[in-house]
């Protein structure tokens, strides 16, 4: 029997998604769904490390007990309170084409960024 998970409605505010990145993270989790009935959505996240002190963390999870859960044109996301702090208020946004990064984020709480932007400093 599988276990029910809490997790709370993220504020307004939390994190925004481009409707490139949204369509982008759709077009992954097809393709993941595919490989594995486990994944249910995607979590971003903060881990230590990199260039700045804090990364980055994106990757297809199932949720966690206490998440903050922002649902958008079917695609769950799932962001855990400690890494909330670091995130209020920042926009992902993915650039494709042959200059293009992938996925971008644009995150207020940076007081520096590394040149990659995949690490940030507060």
């Amino acid at each position: 029997m599988s276990e029910t998970v809490t997790y709370k409605a993220a504020p307004p505010d939390l994190v925004q998604i481009t409707d490139v990145a949204l369509a982008q993270i759709q077009q992954l989790m097809v393709d993941e769904k595919a490989k594995s009935e486990t994944v249910q959505g995607l979590r971003l996240g903060v881990k230590g490390g990199g260039c700045s002190g804090l990364s980055y963390k994106i990757a297809f999870d199932q949720p966690q007990p206490n998440d903050y859960l922002l649902e958008r044109d079917g695609v769950q996301i799932y962001i855990d309170p400690k890494s909330a702090i670091y995130l209020k208020g920042m926009t992902v946004d993915y650039q494709g084409g042959l200059e293009g990064k992938g996925f971008v984020f644009t995150n207020p709480n940076a007081t520096s960024t590394c040149g990659c932007g995949e690490s940030f400093s507060v």
